[in-house]
């Protein structure tokens, strides 16, 4: 490939790590707004949406136009599928921080207060999934990728944690069910952040060996026959 098109991937590829790291601090600020009650951080996240999806669009625009005009192959072409990929989970990733902040507005504090360790936990572990997702986009690094998958685990079973916690105080009472769906929908969507994050480190994975390994029960599948 020529070296202008060359130049255009890498330049594609630092596109897509700024929005990585934009989303990653909707994802960071959606959490503190939600753990520590503060409403102006949650809108600062919900305002800030509009930016992701516009760079969203504009990032899967280019991916199609570089593949109809220089048809890559190999590595380049992997590059290329991966970033449309990986473009689209941070943008659902954006979505699930805005959703978070948006309970965050309103959310009723003694509701909270009794998740509140649970919560706090689970958005340790999905930062940290995210985190080693985008860093190992950025240094294309296999093991970084693997290490997001480690923590899936453990936020599926906070998570179900969180759920058997308000069945149980839904049992005893039916008074305050709409603050504890908030929690619970504060729980749902950073559960679904991890599940995005997963789905970019297996996206890592296919772009440094171009194997593929979601569905597969860690084993990998080529993408080369």
């Amino acid at each position: 490939m020529t070296t202008h098109f060359v130049n255009l991937l890498e330049e594609l590829r630092r596109r897509a790590a700024r929005m990585a790291s934009l989303v990653e601090d909707m994802v960071q600020e959606a959490c503190e707004s939600v753990i520590d009650a503060n409403e102006a951080l949650a809108g600062r996240v919900i305002r800030r949406d509009n930016d992701v999806d516009t760079e969203e669009v504009a990032v899967e625009s280019e991916v199609i136009r570089l593949m109809a005009l220089y048809q890559p192959v190999g590595s380049d072409l992997r590059l290329l599928c991966a970033v449309l990929k990986i473009n689209n989970d941070l943008e659902r990733i954006a979505d699930c921080a805005v959703n978070v902040a948006e309970r965050a507005r309103h959310m009723e504090r003694g509701t909270l207060a009794r998740h509140r360790a649970t919560v706090t936990e689970m958005a340790t572990f999905v930062r940290t999934m995210l985190r080693n997702a985008v860093q190992s986009f950025a240094v294309e690094d296999v093991d970084m990728a693997r290490k997001a998958f480690a923590e899936e685990e453990h936020v599926d079973a906070l998570y179900e944690q969180i759920i058997k916690q308000i069945v149980a105080e839904g049992a005893t009472s039916s008074e305050g069910m709409a603050a504890r769906l908030d929690v619970l929908s504060v729980a749902k969507n950073l559960e679904r952040i991890a599940d995005h994050a997963t789905n970019i480190a297996e996206d890592v994975i296919f772009l440094a060996t171009g194997e593929i390994v979601r569905h597969t029960d860690g084993v990998p599948l080529s993408s080369e026959g």
